[in-house]
């Protein structure tokens, strides 16, 4: 008899995040590589079209696709009010906090569900965000304390804030996420950073023009290093770009200088980080660090602040500055010379090798044996 191990990809069918559609992409793919004998994954979406042919491409040797009778929206909808009609049991595992959270029968019947956490958005800036999106967030949180078996977080660093929100004790498990599977810089990484408009030599920088983001704080770091360098700054939400070049020109680097840009494609995202100098890591929250994992997966030399998640995620792969109006030196130390940007870059590339999805999917694999 197969085990079936029950997985919801509802962000790959019908995407709200770039992120989590990724995490949730590769996890699936390499559940299915990892799969021990006699066991499988079957993938559990909304109703979505041709969800089956969507899986097939992203996510090839599922053993099955359970189709919800509710759109995503619908879905999320029900699944917050502890609404999940025609799910089923079985083990069931979340990428996300999107889940069928219910009661269930573990002991018996070997029912189990597991989600992931990867950010506290909701309690750490909820004012940045949706008021529908907080209220989501809280209510799983709730939901997952009730009836989760085990919570899923990146890092030991989110472990304890997590554990103490929900009274959730020994349920917190840390598996941490990774670039994309086969994320390296692409042949045509010329030609792709000319169709983005981006320019080699560039310092990179994630995020939007919320306080939370400190891209303030990563543009006053150019400044006061003295870098006459492009500074590309990816994620920017759609209509937020003039935000983000005032706050370059508010810190002294001419918005000429600065190319913001949009969630790009994975191989995008590898060509831009191809022409790189360094990656500033301004923010202090407590999400998985994903652009971080990227560049240091590309063997791109990392400067960030010392939050708990950076120390944990960089460790001793970049530069760690003690707060934000540090980062201006600690982009001087890698910018100081040739040799200095040659020998982070092999840091970065050396710390890079520790994240790999295959490694998350086996440690899935154990979570569920274990429960």
């Amino acid at each position: 008899m197969t085990a079936l191990l029950r997985v919801v990809l509802d962000q790959v069918v019908a995407p709200t995040d770039a992120d989590l559609a990724m995490a949730s992409r590769e996890l699936g793919r390499a559940l299915v590589a990892t799969a021990p004998s006699g066991c499988a994954v079957e993938a559990i979406v909304p109703a979505v079209a041709d969800a089956s042919g969507t899986l097939e491409g992203a996510v090839p040797g599922l053993a099955s696709v359970s189709r919800m009778a509710l759109q995503r929206r619908e879905l999320s909808a029900s699944w917050q009010l502890g609404v999940a009609p025609g799910v089923g049991g079985g083990m069931l595992h979340s990428p996300t906090m999107m889940a069928p959270l219910v009661k269930h029968d573990r002991v018996h019947e070997n029912d189990q569900t597991v989600v992931t956490m990867w950010d506290l958005d909701a309690w750490e800036r909820p004012s940045e965000m949706a008021r529908g999106a907080v209220t989501w967030q809280k209510a799983m949180l709730k939901r997952a304390a009730r009836f989760a078996d085990a919570i899923v977080v990146p890092t030991h660093a989110m472990a304890s804030p997590v554990a103490s929100l929900a009274s959730l004790g020994d349920r917190v498990r840390v598996i941490a996420g990774a670039a994309p599977a086969g994320f390296a810089v692409p042949v045509d990484e010329v030609g792709r950073r000319r169709a983005l408009g981006v320019p080699d030599g560039c310092l990179v920088v994630g995020g939007s023009s919320a306080p939370s983001a400190g891209l303030a704080d990563a543009f006053a770091a150019v400044a006061a290093a003295g870098a006459d360098l492009p500074v590309v700054v990816l994620d920017v939400p759609e209509g937020d770009e003039p935000a983000v070049l005032e706050l370059a020109s508010a810190a002294g680097v001419a918005e000429g200088r600065v190319h913001a840009r949009g969630a790009l494609a994975d191989a995008d995202r590898a060509a831009v980080f191809g022409g790189a100098v360094a990656l500033l890591a301004p923010s202090a929250s407590s999400s998985f660090p994903w652009r971080v994992v990227e560049a240091l997966a590309i063997g791109v030399p990392v400067v960030a602040t010392g939050s708990d998640v950076h120390r944990e995620v960089v460790l001793d792969g970049g530069v760690l500055v003690p707060d934000a109006e540090s980062l201006g030196d600690g982009l001087a130390e890698i910018l100081g010379s040739t040799a200095a940007v040659e020998r982070f870059a092999i840091l970065a590339s050396d710390r890079g090798r520790a994240f790999s999805w295959l490694g998350a999917a086996e440690r899935v694999w154990q979570l569920h044996a274990d429960l």
